[in-house]
Parts: C-alpha cells; structure tokens; sequence
C-alpha cells in the first residue's frame, strides 16, 4: 500500500509546529508466507504445553479497544525471545491499549516467521490473523482482512474453538466488525462469552457489534461488564463513549478527562486526547478541539484519526488552508473513505468543483474496492448518494442495511435522509424522528430532521430542530450549516402570540332568529306598593319586626353627634 504523504501547498500555521511535522510512513508489513503451512494435524502436544496455551489465550484474544493481539509463543526451545517493539506491543496489548503503529508491524513479522516454522502453533495465528485486522483498521486497507480471515481459519484448524482456542473466536468478531458485519460479530462475540463470561476481551467487541445494530441496551450493559472486568483507560474510554452517546456530555467529558490523566504510552496518550478533541467538535467548540487533536499529534505524530479531526475543527474556524492541508496528510497516512467525502464538501463549500468531482471519483473507487474485499460500506456510500449522487439508489442501499439489522442511529438518520431527497418526505419523518430520539446530541441529526419538517410545511418543529443544530454546534458542516441558516432566515419569526394552532379560536358568529316580542312599557310611577295597613299612611309599608328596631336604632344614634377619638365620653 502506497502511503506517502503528500506535501501541503500552504504555509504552516501557528497550530502546524515542527513538532508535529508529519512523520514517514512505517513500512507495510510484510505479506503472508507464499507456501501455507499444511493444514494437517499437528503432533499432540504435551500436557505442560497444553495447559501453557489454554491460560495463555486470555491474552491472545486481546484484539481489543484499538490495540493488537499479542501472544507468548509456548515453550519450545528453538522459540526467540520477545524483546524490543514486540515486547512493548505485548505489555499494550496485555492492558487492552493500543500499540503504535511500529511496535504492530514488529508483532506481524514476528508472527510470520514464527508460523513459518512452527505451522501447528494456533495461538500464533490467531495472534497474527488478529493483528492483520488491527493494521488493515487503521491502514483502512482492506486486502489485511483477507490475510486476517486466513490466518484465523488457519488457527481453528489447527485447535477448534471448543478445544480452548477462544482467542481466534474473539479475533473472528473484531474481522466482522472491521468489515461492519455486526451481526457476525454479535454471534462470535456471544459465543465467547456464553463460554467464558469473565473473559474481558470479548467485551470491546460486543460494544462495537451491538452499536452497530443499535442495540443501544445491551451495548451500554457491555460496556459496564467491561469496565467491572478491566477497570483502567480503555474502559474509561468505552464508559466516555456511552455517555456521549446517550447525550450526557458532562459525564462524557469527566471520563474521558480520567482516561487521558491515566494514560502512559505514546498511542494510548494520543486516542485519549483525540476523544476529547471529538467532544469539543461536537459540543460546537472548535478552538477546544484544535487544541486537543494538536495534543494528540505531538504525542503521536501519525496519528490519523487527529489530523483528520483537526481539518474538520480548522475548517469551522476559516482556516481552509490548513484544513485541507490536515486532509491530505491523514489521507496519505490512511486513505479512509470518510475522510475523502469530508475533504470532498470542504472543496465544494469553497467553490472548487473541480477538486470536489475528483475527490468523489476517488471515493467511490475507493467503497468500490473495499466492497470487493468483503466490507459493508453502504451506510457511507447512501450517505454519498443521497447528498451527492442518485437518492433512489441510497434509498435502496440503505433499506437493505435496515433489513439487515443494521438499525443504528446513523443508518436512520441517512435512510430518513435519503427518502426525503428522493421526495417521500412523509416516509422519511419516521427515520429521522429515531434518530434524533436515540438520545444523543448530534447537529447533522437535527438538521436533517429540521429540513424534513419543513419540506412538510411544519413549520414550528422545523424551526426548532434547525436552531438545534446550529446550537449543538454552529459550524457542524461546511455545506449543511450554512443551509440550516438559510432555511431559518426563509422561514422568519413566529407569528406574535405563537404558533397559530395555540391560538383562541374565535367565536361563532350569532344565528339570525326572529325579533323578540315587545315587552310592555314600566310604570313610570314605579311599581306598585303594598296596601296600607288600616291606621298607616299608605307610603308607609309595613316591615318586618328586625327592621324596625334597626330603624330606631338608627334614628337614636342620629339624635346625637358621632363621638370621635377625642371628644369626651358624655354621660347617659
């Protein structure tokens, strides 16, 4: 795989030091053996080796949280020592941290020479079969997984899961995943643990597996198996990510805070400030994240997954020049299709066209060969389609991963999506509403469900979910987030008093009806008074007996003045 870095055409910025120059490339590993080992049986071994392999495969099975899987040979006695980079990928992998780059591709050519002349070892097989998945990962080269799916065979050949050799069980999940076959790596990854319940290293994989089909219970239920099994950085990081997800960012933050505290290596150091430099993205803090992915780049120079975050954090800062030039570095160092669509709208927010239809003639040359080599990468290329390209045909590509079982919020956030752009709005308000309900805190989300909204002509949500995304973060994208502002500005202010279904509704107008009858005329005298008793003049009517004592009362206090507070008392 070519992976030399291209030369930026623009100045460094004060974020581009020459402490973070990028660094060469590490060489590829080297390919597989050309004469596969037989597959015949091996010899029996003997009891001491036996027992040695089976205690042995906890840590062969530790693919996990970004790191290899790493391995000690049995004791035969033409076996070298594990000194130097494979040491140090070993000591990683044996916490569950990842190993650098270097110290991964020492562990392969270890590996392969070793089966080369020891072709009954299992353990190192799953092992190399293992880290082939680890390097194709983050290589994004997906011929890795080829040689990963022969090597792990190769393993269960040799020794049968049944018979101890849960390592490449758990090496077969971390393939599926890598190939985004969650289903696959949901039932290795409970084949393991339904055998071994406490052994950690499944974990990981199970978290990934059920994300992926959004299974959002059991992957949070993982996730603290996990953190009670192996308490340390990579479990603080998981426990980060779950937070995130579920939309408590403050949570997510102090955790992922601890884990970078924690962490010692180079490589560990550097995938803990990159998840931070994520959070601050998507809290819509770009300084932040400029900050921690430059953290993580002058921990680790080749860290990809940074420079192509700190592209996406330049870019909402204006500076398109060091975006681009972020881009093309993380590019050269791992050619991953995602990366290529960011770097493809940022040309096109910019008015290049020409560079935007390269980029994306890239990227479909490049989903077109990793569908080649056995990877599901249709939730991307609906994505593509549906903003870029045909959006029947992502509406398609996209109901197929549904089916499939493949019911993440991503995937309903780009299948309601690309109904809408294929006109079937009423359908795609469905799939959008699950994905802004999932619980997280996403921008894109929002706006997608925000357009829809609008296109129905409900305008109130419309306008809350589209000042929700530019809230969450201002500039959540180059080409999407200027348009949720446009959108907004279309729109206008609510009416005065609020929407007008919370309006009063006015009264009925009254029925006609016939003209009342006219009332006889009043008395002018007033109406009648009782008769006069005999003896009584006749303007005097009689009252009850209360009636007139109060009247003499009356007329007694009206005899005399009213005493004030100070006249003095007159006697009686």
């Amino acid at each position: 795989m070519d992976v030399t870095p291209q030369q930026p055409q623009t100045a460094p910025g004060p974020d581009h030091s020459p402490e973070t120059a990028y660094a060469p490339p590490y060489e590829s590993p080297p390919a597989l053996p050309p004469d596969f080992a037989s597959l015949a049986e091996p010899p029996p071994a003997s009891l001491r080796t036996t027992l040695r392999r089976a205690a042995f495969g906890v840590v062969a099975g530790a693919v996990l949280v970004t790191g290899a899987v790493v391995a000690v040979p049995d004791d035969d006695k033409d076996a070298a020592p594990l000194a130097g980079p494979v040491s140090r990928a070993m000591t990683a992998t044996a916490a569950g941290s990842p190993a650098s780059l270097s110290d991964l591709t020492a562990l392969i050519g270890d590996r392969q020479k070793w089966v080369g002349t020891h072709p009954s070892d299992a353990q190192s097989w799953a092992v190399l079969g293992s880290a082939y998945v680890e390097w194709g990962h983050r290589a994004a080269d997906a011929a890795y997984y080829t040689r990963a799916e022969q090597a792990l065979k190769r393993s269960l050949n040799v020794q049968p899961g049944e018979r101890g050799n849960e390592a490449a069980w758990v090496g077969l999940a971390s393939l599926a995943n890598a190939r985004h076959d969650f289903v696959t790596a949901k039932k290795w990854g409970e084949t393991v643990r339904g055998r071994l319940p406490k052994q950690w290293t499944v974990y990981p994989e199970l978290i990934d597996a059920y994300n992926g089909l959004g299974d959002l219970k059991s992957a949070t239920k993982a996730v603290e198996k996990y953190a009670a099994l192996r308490s340390g950085v990579p479990s603080l990081g998981r426990t980060a990510e779950m937070y995130r997800d579920r939309g408590w960012r403050e949570d997510a933050l102090a955790s992922a805070q601890d884990a970078a505290n924690r962490a010692k290596t180079p490589a560990e150091k550097a995938a803990c400030l990159s998840r931070l430099g994520e959070l601050a993205w998507e809290r819509g803090e770009p300084e932040e994240a400029v900050a921690q992915y430059g953290a993580a780049l002058r921990t680790d120079r080749a860290h990809h997954p940074s420079l192509a975050g700190r592209a996406r954090a330049l870019a909402a800062l204006g500076r398109t020049d060091e975006a681009q030039r972020d881009y093309q570095a993380a590019l050269a160092k791992s050619p991953r299709p995602a990366y290529m669509l960011e770097l493809g709208e940022l040309y096109e927010s910019l008015g290049l066209d020409g560079d935007s239809v390269n980029q994306y003639a890239q990227l479909r040359k490049a989903l077109a060969r990793a569908k080649s080599q056995g990877v599901d990468d249709d939730l991307l290329l609906g994505r593509f389609e549906a903003a870029h390209g045909d959006a029947a045909a992502a509406v398609e590509l996209l109901r197929a991963e549904w089916d499939r079982g493949h019911r993440s919020a991503a995937v309903a956030d780009a299948l309601g999506w690309a109904l809408h752009r294929s006109g079937d709005s009423d359908s795609a308000q469905e799939y959008a509403q699950k994905a802004v309900d999932s619980g997280g805190r996403n921008a894109g989300y929002s706006y997608h469900l925000g357009m829809i909204q609008r296109a129905l002509r409900d305008f109130g949500p419309a306008r809350r979910h589209l000042e929700e995304a530019l809230r969450t973060n201002p500039q959540f994208s180059p080409l999407d987030a200027p348009r949720a502002q446009e959108a907004l500005d279309t729109m206008g202010l609510p009416p005065a008093g609020g929407p007008q279904d919370m309006q009063p509704a006015p009264l009925p107008a009254p029925e006609p009806s016939q003209a009342p009858e006219p009332l006889p005329a009043p008395d002018p005298v007033g109406p009648a008074a009782p008769a006069a008793e005999p003896g009584r003049p006749a303007a005097q009517a009689p009252a009850p007996a209360a009636g007139r004592r109060r009247a003499r009362r009356s007329r007694a206090r009206g005899s005399r003045p009213r005493r004030t507070r100070d006249m003095p008392r007159t006697p009686r």
